[in-house]
């Protein structure tokens, strides 16, 4: 099996999980433990991981030059992506949240034409259009009669504020994936993260009753930690060391159909007219962007 094969076996196994965590974290907040709270718990958990994992590769030294780059990543791949993320997911609903991160590759494209000169086509042009009209159908529109979606508007807001903070994550990462051991390099995004975060969650971690958090409960905390923050993070370094940011973020729009299954299966969301028709202008959006990209000349 090539590595452009398991690269991408990595990142469909990081999509999976990615997609049962909406529904998985979502019953967690904020009825057990507020977003911020839970965030600082997922962040401190993985770091912990990652450092403990540290130990068994081989040293690598960080150059001085590159901290400035690892802090910025650690601010929008951990810090700005996590709270906006758990944040907007308290408010919304699993069903929403998940579509809206489908624009993920859309803000991919706008950052790398930005940021690495990357020339957008009038076909991609056209496909950031129609992907953003949905998106703003769906956060302004897209209120569900679910009791557990306190405010859409805002938490579908913040869930895109998510996706941007993440497609800027995945092109300024790509030099340092190649350029470091993803446990090096992942143990310290984690912990400049936890340092962004540790001001925003103390308040509403200090607030967590402990003692009254069922067993299933911890069960998904432990699923959050553990999959969600590490084995999700390593697989998609690993995909981003052998594919390109545009492929990697692609996958991202097979989360809302596994979100939606199970959503609909354990029967914590809902459809409507409104969430339908915005998924399919978001999806006919990030196939244009992404079809002109895969097809563009090297």
């Amino acid at each position: 099996m090539n590595q452009r094969t398991l690269a991408l076996i990595a990142v469909s196994i990081a999509t999976i999980i990615y997609g049962l965590n909406y529904t998985i974290a979502k019953e967690v907040m904020p009825t057990y433990v507020k977003p911020y709270g839970f965030i600082l718990i997922r962040v401190m958990g993985a770091t912990a991981i990652f450092w403990i994992l540290g130990l068994f590769i081989k040293s690598q030294k960080i150059e001085k030059q590159d901290y400035k780059k690892i802090g910025l990543t650690a601010l929008f791949g951990i810090g700005l992506n996590m709270l906006s993320f758990f944040k907007g997911l308290s408010l919304t609903t699993p069903i929403s949240a998940s579509v809206i991160m489908v624009t993920s590759p859309i803000m991919v494209l706008i950052f790398s034409s930005i940021l690495i000169r990357k020339p957008i086509g009038k076909q991609r042009i056209l496909g950031i259009i129609i992907g953003l009209i949905g998106t703003v159908l769906l956060i302004t529109y897209g209120n569900s009669s679910d009791s557990s979606a306190t405010n859409s508007n805002w938490g579908n807001f913040l869930v895109f504020v998510n996706a941007t903070s993440y497609g800027l994550y995945l092109v300024i990462s790509k030099n340092l994936i190649a350029k470091y051991h993803p446990i090096t390099l992942v143990k310290w995004l984690y912990l400049l993260g936890l340092l962004f975060i540790i001001p925003f969650g103390y308040g509403e971690f200090t607030e967590i009753i402990w003692q009254e958090i069922p067993t299933n409960i911890y069960w998904n905390i432990g699923y959050v930690i553990v999959f969600t923050s590490c084995i999700t993070y390593l697989f998609n370094l690993y995909g981003l060391s052998k594919l390109k940011p545009t492929t990697v973020s692609v996958f991202t729009y097979l989360q809302p159909v596994i979100a939606t299954i199970y959503a609909l299966i354990i029967g914590s969301d809902s459809l409507n007219y409104i969430k339908i028709g915005a998924t399919l202008l978001i999806f006919c959006g990030v196939y244009l962007v992404t079809r002109q990209v895969e097809n563009s000349p090297k």
